[in-house]
């Protein structure tokens, strides 16, 4: 039995845990803070901290052992010493730190990531190393028109917001980043509150100890939660075309969904799916690939936030099929808007899903960041089986529904890499 536990600290810390019978233990820390709390001139700064906590942090006070400096090596050794592994990524919205660990040694990993998280010391000569390993980056991404369009795609739909900005930044954002010092303590005093902070981990430990090890280390977090800049739809064009000179045409079209929590979350989850979701067998790779042979990859995702969300359709085809692809996509999501899918193909759908949700389940890593979104934005994480339970009970009346306002062509955005 996977039994969830919930803890809060005095100062409003949230602690999500799931015991899971395992030698190994994954835990970190999520920030709810992200791009979108970055203002006009910090763009890229939530990544940058990122980065640059690693490269150094004093160790956490204690009343038994004095503060020490750590170097960027000595972090790595610290997991990576005893078997570990530690990572870090950045999204809209949260920034999150993490580890898998032998579970002997789950301890020495939180101590390290509220050391990095809470006091950092962010040296010059390594953060002024890692913004030319941003640069890479970004040099990287620019140069994956798959990957890249995806940014180019939230930059349409999200037009005159926050969330438009790129995660990494720009290359002359970044630089400026780099030059001016004293941008990412502020950035962190505003934004790294207790409000903001949820501590989880998986694995077989106690939660009496994590509680108060957590305690310990997280007891003086300030109080509250700066509030994410409240979303806003701006008008925008409906379609944008880049010249690229690739080999291929790259296309996306989606819109504006549901937030996290929506009561047609889960129903949109489903279609999504059914339309072209991560199995051979959705409608799109069927159209596309298997019946026309027009593309070797076409997938649809749905990406709910805090307060708003999109959907969107990606492929990549011949030049000359583009105007095709785009035709068979655009039919068959009026195709979802005029006809009600039928009671057989829901319980079908429904029966794939659950067998995907189960595998998917075996990925620990997985597990443990997801049960941490849910508690940053739900207070709880419920399982898999409790959330395929609710999706259990849909109709095709209910994905009906959803399929008529999600995919209005009035919500319809199209970007082209040509």
């Amino acid at each position: 039995m996977n039994e969830t536990f919930y803890k809060f600290l005095p100062n409003g810390v949230r602690i999500v845990y799931r015991y899971r019978p395992s030698e190994v233990v994954y835990l970190g820390v999520m920030v709810g803070t992200g791009t979108r709390d970055e203002r006009e001139d910090e763009s890229g700064l939530a990544h940058y901290i990122e980065h640059c906590v690693f490269k150094g942090c004093k160790t956490s006070q204690s009343p038994n052992s004095p503060a020490k400096e750590l170097t960027a090596r000595d972090i790595i050794d610290q997991i990576e010493g005893v078997g570990g592994e530690i990572n870090a990524y950045t999204t809209k919205e949260e920034t999150t730190f993490y580890a898998a660990t032998p579970k002997k040694h789950w301890k020495k990993a939180l101590q390290l990531i509220a050391s990095m998280i809470l006091h950092p010391t962010f040296p010059k000569e390594e953060t002024e190393k890692e913004v030319e390993v941003i640069l890479d980056e970004i040099e990287s991404y620019e140069d994956s028109p798959s990957e890249l369009i995806y940014d180019d795609f939230e930059s349409l739909v999200f037009k005159g917001h926050p969330l438009a900005r790129p995660i990494l930044g720009t290359r002359k954002s970044v630089r400026a980043l780099a030059k001016n010092k004293s941008v990412a303590e502020p950035f962190m005093v505003r934004n790294y509150t207790a409000e903001h902070i949820v501590i989880f981990a998986q694995g077989d430990l106690s939660i009496h100890q994590l509680e108060a090890l957590a305690n310990q280390l997280f007891k003086d977090v300030k109080e509250g939660a700066a509030p994410h800049s409240p979303y806003h739809s701006a008008t925008q064009e409906h379609e944008i075309r880049y010249k690229k000179h690739t080999h291929q045409v790259h296309v996306m079209l989606g819109g504006l969904a549901y937030p996290i929590g929506h009561k047609k979350q889960l129903a949109l989850y489903l279609l999504n799916n059914i339309l072209g979701g991560g199995s051979m067998s959705s409608k799109l790779n069927l159209l596309l690939r298997e019946k026309k042979g027009l593309v070797y990859t076409i997938e649809s995702q749905y990406t709910p936030l805090s307060d708003t969300g999109y959907w969107s359709i990606y492929f990549a085809s011949d030049k000359k099929d583009k105007d095709e692809c785009i035709r068979l996509v655009l039919k068959q999501l009026e195709s979802f808007r005029k006809h009600p899918i039928s009671q057989h193909q829901l319980q079908k759908s429904l029966q794939q899903l659950h067998g995907q949700m189960a595998i998917s389940s075996e990925n620990q890593e997985n597990n443990a960041l997801a049960m941490a979104k849910l508690m940053l934005y739900h207070g709880c994480a419920p399982t898999w089986e409790e959330t395929f339970q609710k999706i259990a009970q849909l109709t095709p009346n209910d994905l009906f529904d959803v399929a008529q306002e999600i995919f209005h062509p009035s919500n319809i955005y199209t970007l082209i890499y040509e």
